[in-house]
């Protein structure tokens, strides 16, 4: 689902006020009840938000994320423009370390003619994307695979990524907190999370709107842990300070600029 933008403001209010009635929302926004509960029920379709009797509210679990099949829908059209911005600042002949994640599958895909690249990866469906890249060298990290997503997670994959010291690592997240914490749902998806971190000598994070404010249990990293942030648009309050006093580059990817 790429929400419409009346559909990405109902988000923000929702996330504002934490639960609010359908006849607000219409007020609010100045259409008819049968509009907003239309909006409503496609996102919460799409794990955005959730509807109660009467009302709406953000999805209030912080253990676990939105269904494999409709992240990859969710938000495609920024996860695309994220990951053209990102490709576009890769070096040919770079190595690189790539992430569990839909929106890193997109950049793999963006990545297909580039030359020289190493890619290590925990992400299988990253290595399918990237094998077709005959100048493209892919290691896959050993591991228990996640049927969800195919991810490859646990101490093996750990201590694989521990070898390597790359370029560049690629980390997609699943929330992004007020207090500048990058965070995930499964803690053993975040241990190789942290091994790509400690591994790389640049650390690119890429994240559509839709993170920010978004819980969820695990830390991950914080902004002073990275050097940039791709994203798909200026991202609300208190990001930019917090991005700017950890002296991290935000790459705004949004359509007016792609």
């Amino acid at each position: 689902m790429n929400p419409s933008p009346r559909q990405l403001e109902l988000i923000e209010e929702v996330r504002r006020m934490q639960t609010v009635t359908v006849e607000a929302l219409a007020e609010r926004f100045g259409v008819t009840l049968q509009t907003v509960r239309r909006d409503i029920r496609q996102l919460n379709d799409a794990g955005l938000l959730t509807r109660f009797h009467g009302g709406v509210r953000m999805p209030g679990s912080t253990t676990e994320n939105i269904e494999y099949r409709k992240r990859q829908q969710l938000n495609a059209q920024a996860k695309q423009r994220i990951a053209h911005e990102v490709a576009a600042r890769v070096p040919h002949g770079s190595s690189l370390l790539i992430n569990i994640g839909t929106t890193t599958e997109a950049i793999a895909r963006a990545l297909l003619r580039h030359k020289g690249l190493r890619v290590i990866t925990n992400n299988l469906n990253v290595a399918a994307i990237l094998s077709d890249n005959a100048n493209c060298e892919v290691i896959v990290a050993g591991g228990a695979v996640r049927a969800m997503d195919r991810g490859i997670i646990g101490e093996m994959t750990v201590d694989f990524i521990s070898q390597f010291r790359v370029d560049i690592g690629l980390i997609g997240i699943s929330g992004i907190e007020s207090d500048g914490s990058l965070r995930d749902f499964d803690y053993r998806e975040v241990k190789v999370a942290r091994a790509i971190l400690e591994h790389s000598r640049e650390v690119w994070v890429a994240a559509d709107h839709s993170k920010f404010n978004r819980p969820a249990m695990v830390e991950m990293a914080r902004f002073d842990q990275i050097e940039m942030l791709f994203t798909d648009g200026a991202p609300p309050e208190p990001f930019p300070a917090l991005l700017a006093h950890a002296n991290v580059t935000l790459v705004n990817c949004n359509e007016e600029q792609a």
